[in-house]
This record gives structure tokens, C-alpha cells and sequence, in this order.
């Protein structure tokens, strides 16, 4: 069951971003519903995951705020299902704050997580974050990068190494595309975890090891001498450019 909130937007909203709120506890849904017609979004509810999977291929929403804890799916499989779909930015909520809760949200491809209880002011911000991060990564699509043999298209969201294409992840593409953009300077960590993840994460980035573990296998580096991605200890990674491969 899903509920279309189209009649209790009012006309504040109207043209406004849509969000897909993904909750089963109307007592929760229809307040939070109410805040984001406040601040000028369109809303959309889906009760159960299986509505969630259908009304982001049916509405494409601009953010999915997807609560974990579902009556009828996984959330974690519903956050995966629809990120392997679309790039739509997803906010998961749950009632675990643990920073492996936290990881493993955002390793399934979510953008951000919030933690129940939480003040609507805070949700409201995060959905603005990442809707910025969004528009910001369109405004930023240019003519595509070449890197060694690697030639990266930013619009398209695609790759290729020797003109072979790699399937890379939304995170896994960002983070190349970030590194790409500026070839042999050490990215911090904190810059990466900002650009491609949220200005506000703090505590573990070891979300970030992870997924520049698994860039580095989809590149053909080997695993003790990457020749690739290089890493600085205790700073961040660079991209090699051609005058360095080798060294």
C-alpha cells in the first residue's frame, strides 16, 4: 500500500523537489509528511519496500528517505535494490545508531543516515545536502577525462580502461571522477568523504578504504603495488598520471 500525498501538499510546494518517504509508522509518516510540504517539497509515501522499489522507477523522486525497518523487505535489500537501479540520493533511517550500522547503510550505496529519534530541522537540512551534491555533480559534468588508459565520462557516468568498459558502483564512479579531476595531488581523506559522501560524516572512514579497496580491483591493481590509486599514509589517495606510472 502506498499513500500519494498530492492533496495535502499545498501550493508551497508545488514544483518542489519529490521525496519518496519509505515508512511503515503513519504516526511518524504523516507529521514528517507535513514538514516537508513546509519547507516546500513534494512527498510521496510508501508503506513497504516493495512500494518503494516500484514508485522510484514509477515517480523517479529526487531523494528516497528510506526507513530500514520495513514490515515486508530488508530495508538494506530495498536500499540495494534501488541503487542498482537509479542514482537517485538515498537517506536511510534507523533506529541503530552504531557507526557499523552507519558503514554498512552507506556501503549499500546510500548518501547519508539519520538516526531515530531525530529532529525534522536535521532531516530537512540532510535532504537540501545531498540535493546540492546532486545538482552539483550535473552542473560539474564536462568533456570526458582521460588518464592513462583510462577515459572517464563524467555525463554518462561511465568508464573505460583500454576500451574495456568497468562496472563501477555510484560510489566506486565518484570516487575515480574525484581523483580524475586532479591527477597525481593527494585528495584528502576528509575531502573525499565530503565530496562523496556528506560534509556532516563523522567517526570511521574506513566506508572509504572499503570502496577505494574495491576501485582498486575493477582497475586490475594489484593489491600490495597499486599502480593506480596511491596511497599516502595518514593523508588521502592520488590518481597516477602517465609520468608516474612506473616509479
Amino acid at each position: 500500500m502506498h499513500v500519494n500525498t498530492s492533496d495535502v501538499r499545498g501550493a508551497a510546494a508545488d514544483g518542489g523537489p519529490l521525496i519518496l518517504l519509505v515508512e511503515d509508522e503513519q504516526s511518524i509518516a504523516e507529521p514528517f509528511i507535513a514538514v516537508l510540504r513546509q519547507a516546500g517539497f513534494r512527498a510521496e509515501l510508501a508503506m513497504t519496500g516493495a512500494d518503494a522499489i516500484s514508485l522510484v522507477g514509477l515517480h523517479r523522486p529526487d531523494v528516497v528517505l528510506l526507513d530500514l525497518g520495513l514490515p515486508d523487505l530488508d530495508g538494506r535489500d530495498v536500499c540495494r535494490r534501488i541503487r542498482s537501479g537509479s542514482d537517485v540520493p538515498i537517506i536511510v533511517v534507523t533506529a541503530s545508531g552504531t557507526v557499523t550500522d552507519r558503514i554498512v547503510g552507506l556501503e549499500l550505496g546510500a548518501d547519508d543516515y539519520v538516526v531515530k529519534p531525530f529532529a525534522a530541522h536535521e532531516v530537512i537540512a540532510r535532504i537540501r545536502a545531498v540535493l546540492r551534491r546532486a545538482r552539483g555533480a550535473v552542473a560539474d559534468e564536462q568533456r570526458p577525462l582521460s588518464v592513462r588508459d583510462l577515459r572517464i565520462d563524467a555525463g554518462a557516468r561511465r568508464v573505460w580502461r583500454a576500451g574495456a568498459e568497468l562496472e563501477l558502483t555510484r560510489k566506486e564512479f565518484d570516487l575515480l571522477l574525484r581523483l580524475a579531476q586532479e591527477p597525481g595531488r593527494v585528495v584528502s581523506r576528509e575531502a573525499l568523504m565530503s565530496d562523496v559522501w556528506d560534509r556532516n560524516w563523522f567517526g570511521s572512514t574506513k566506508t572509504l578504504d572499503v570502496h577505494i579497496g574495491w576501485l582498486r580491483r575493477k582497475l586490475g591493481d594489484e593489491s600490495d603495488t597499486p599502480t593506480y590509486i596511491r596511497t599516502v599514509r595518514g593523508v588521502g589517495f592520488a590518481l597516477v598520471p602517465d609520468e608516474e606510472a612506473g616509479r
